[in-house]
């Protein structure tokens, strides 16, 4: 209501420029203002950057990694000889806290002119961010690598920029971890949410009591040094890591070195099955462990915020105990959610007594915790809004599932002030702090993990960065495109793990069909998979190494054969190059099956997928028929029409797992020449 009408010009100017510089910039996060001038910097071998202002071995360590991915990026060995005039000049005022906060500043001014550009930053965390920006500005041009002239002011529109990744389902090495750190950083995402502990697994040795991971794990698990190893390196790319571990429900990975922890008795395993066991919340042993391990974690992870799960509690273990149900009597708690409030008042006092603010899924939230705990909502818009006007923060999660297959727009029209947390007064929207993606981990292992996070997870970085109104899909998937080309540079194997995994499965043999394929189907959505297991236990241990892991969430080629099948019907079919390109595409499809077929029959791994490759040919010769319909100007017999559609609906349903993903606009083709005149 203070801000001047002169600022609100300003801001509507810089939003207007920042949506043209969409098409112009294949920048994501969209920064929240750009201004395109005229001519470029050169990236040549004389390439050199100069500090001023403030400046540590921090600083010296970021702008050391800068200059190797930019030398990665072009291909150029970049060096400085005494003496030459920088290309880049970067300010910072002062130093960065040695334990990154929430809402420690991340903003920068970036300009960029023919002669030289410069980064100004309060301090290196927004260099490190402006830094980012830069490289994704490199381009190739007729006449070298070089940078568009623009000045950049850009800063986050929520503090709280994160991802959680699972790793207790399937452990996921240090080593991928890092890689995914550096794409976090490379889209300006400032959270590493460690879930460390679920039913399957307990990742986090504790010299306390080792026999949660010396039983509980496996022998997968990391040591106390490589966690300090992954927060350092977090933390030299600007992103804070909060571990979680999941009490009192997802916890039978506890319950096997621990059992007396458990409400009911063992004996327990690792394996999916039977009642979910929950932590007996009344005995006090249970709370005096508890406090010896989250003690020994609060020293191990130095970030202000603690994450204890809290979600999904399977109470049958509770309403089974005689001796949980007369404490619940004794205490008047007429449910399972008011024992679990109970549990998560004392947990959150040993959670405070070791300096840090409590963090749970939304069944934490009960009107008898103090409001300093921050809610996560999995649930939607609608608890994330009731927490804040009960005085909570909260964090978004729903609709920023990554393991739920969903396309990048579906993820990218989910935002955490939307829907019911529009209408919250200004205060109470200052508690959303932001949200988090999740990937998590039932059928994801370090060979795939990359290729189900990115490039997706950019579109939700976009989300939590940019301005609300930075919303043009069409832009977000050009720009998503070259992002994920950028991502490849840093060690990401999103791209290149996919063509690892056909090769798997085809031998020595030309897998030139079999991308064919698989560029055009996507596995099935939601938690559809779990069909395949008939509602029984996942096995763990099993091999992913089918179609279905190696496939991309999202069809790019089926994504564009849409758009242009959509292109054609709205120009009353007269769009003749998006025809020629849709006749191609057909043609290509319908005589792939033969070509394919032979591959699929000496594969055990490929053989479920023969009926896909039978209905994509089908398909493809049913939009071949079509065009030639409207082509002639003569409606398609009803006769032809109503088999076509019977193949339709047999082609909709899964085949191994998943979707053919050009069935819709093969269908509108097929529609549009029987109404054809």
């Amino acid at each position: 209501m203070r801000t001047s009408l002169s600022l609100i010009a300003v801001l509507c100017l810089s939003l207007l420029v920042s949506a043209q510089s969409q098409a112009q910039l294949n920048l994501m996060p969209m920064p929240s203002s750009v201004q395109v001038g005229t001519g470029q910097l050169p990236v040549t071998q004389t390439f050199g950057v100069d500090v001023t202002g403030f400046h540590d071995a921090s600083l010296d360590s970021e702008i050391e990694r800068f200059a190797t991915r930019l030398s990665r990026q072009t291909g150029i060995p970049f060096w400085s000889k005494p003496g030459t005039v920088p290309t880049l000049t970067i300010h910072a005022d002062h130093a960065r806290a040695a334990v990154q906060k929430l809402g420690e500043d991340e903003s920068y001014e970036l300009t960029v002119s023919d002669s030289g550009a410069k980064l100004t930053a309060p301090n290196p965390l927004g260099v490190l961010r402006g830094l980012e920006t830069f490289l994704q500005l490199v381009q190739i041009t007729p006449t070298g690598f070089a940078v568009p002239a623009v000045t950049i002011k850009d800063q986050p529109r929520f503090p709280w920029r994160g991802m959680l990744i699972d790793v207790s389902r399937h452990f996921i090495p240090l080593d991928v971890l890092k890689r995914n750190v550096d794409g976090m950083a490379a889209v300006k995402m400032n959270v590493l949410h460690w879930h460390l502990s679920d039913d399957q697994g307990f990742r986090a040795v504790s010299k306390k009591f080792p026999k949660l991971t010396g039983m509980g794990s496996e022998g997968m698990f990391y040591t106390q040094d490589e966690i300090r190893e992954l927060i350092a390196y977090a933390h030299d790319r600007g992103i804070r890591v909060v571990p979680e571990f999941d009490m009192p429900g997802h916890s039978r990975s506890w319950f096997l070195g621990y059992p007396e922890l458990a409400s009911g008795p063992g004996a327990y395993t690792l394996a999916d099955g039977g009642i979910a066991p929950a932590m007996d919340p009344t005995r006090e042993e249970t709370y005096k462990f508890l406090e010896k391990f989250i003690a020994e974690m609060a020293k191990l992870f130095p970030d202000a915020y603690f994450h204890i799960g809290g979600d999904e509690v399977d109470g049958k273990q509770w309403d089974a105990n005689p001796k949980i149900q007369a404490f619940k009597q004794a205490h008047g708690m007429k449910n399972d959610q008011d024992l679990q409030a109970y549990f998560n008042r004392r947990l959150e006092k040993i959670v405070v007594k070791n300096h840090k603010i409590t963090v749970g899924w939304d069944e934490v939230l009960h009107p008898d915790l103090p409001k300093t705990i921050v809610v996560q909502s999995w649930r939607g818009q609608q608890s994330l809004a009731a927490a804040a006007k009960q005085g909570y923060s909260g964090l978004l999660s729903y609709g920023y599932y990554l393991d739920l297959m969903w396309p990048a727009a579906r993820h990218y029209a989910v935002d955490p002030m939307s829907g019911d947390a529009a209408t919250l007064s200004p205060e109470q929207q200052k508690l959303i702090l932001g949200g988090e993606s999740c990937q998590w981990a039932e059928w994801v292992t370090p060979e795939n993990i990359d290729s189900h996070i990115w490039p997706r997870n950019a579109v939700i970085a976009e989300r939590l960065w940019s301005p609300q109104n930075v919303t043009d899909v069409a832009s977000m998937y050009a720009r998503l495109n070259a992002v994920s080309l950028d991502l490849e540079w840093l060690g990401l194997s999103h791209r290149s793990a996919r063509m690892h995994m056909l090769h798997r499965t085809a031998g020595d043999a030309d897998i030139s069909a079999l991308r064919v394929l698989a560029d055009v189907v996507e596995p099935v959505k939601d938690y559809n998979r779990w069909d395949e297991t008939k509602q029984g236990p996942i096995d763990f241990h099993g091999a992913l190494n089918r179609m279905i892991d190696a496939v991309y969430p999202e069809s790019d080629t089926a994504r564009e054969f849409a758009g242009l099948v959509q292109a054609f019907l709205q120009s009353s079919a007269t769009d003749q190059a998006a025809e020629a390109r849709i006749r191609a595409s057909l043609t290509l499809w319908r005589d792939n099956d033969a070509r394919l077929h032979p591959l699929l029959d000496q594969s055990f791994l490929l053989q479920e997928d023969e009926p896909l490759s039978q209905n994509l040919s089908a398909l493809a010769a049913a939009g071949l028929a079509a065009l030639d319909y409207i082509d002639k100007a003569q409606p398609a017999p009803d006769a032809w029409k109503t088999q076509q559609l019977t193949l339709i609906e047999q082609a909709k349903k899964p085949q191994a797992g998943l979707l053919l993903m050009i069935v819709s606009p093969v269908e509108q083709l097929i529609q549009a020449s029987a109404a054809h005149n």
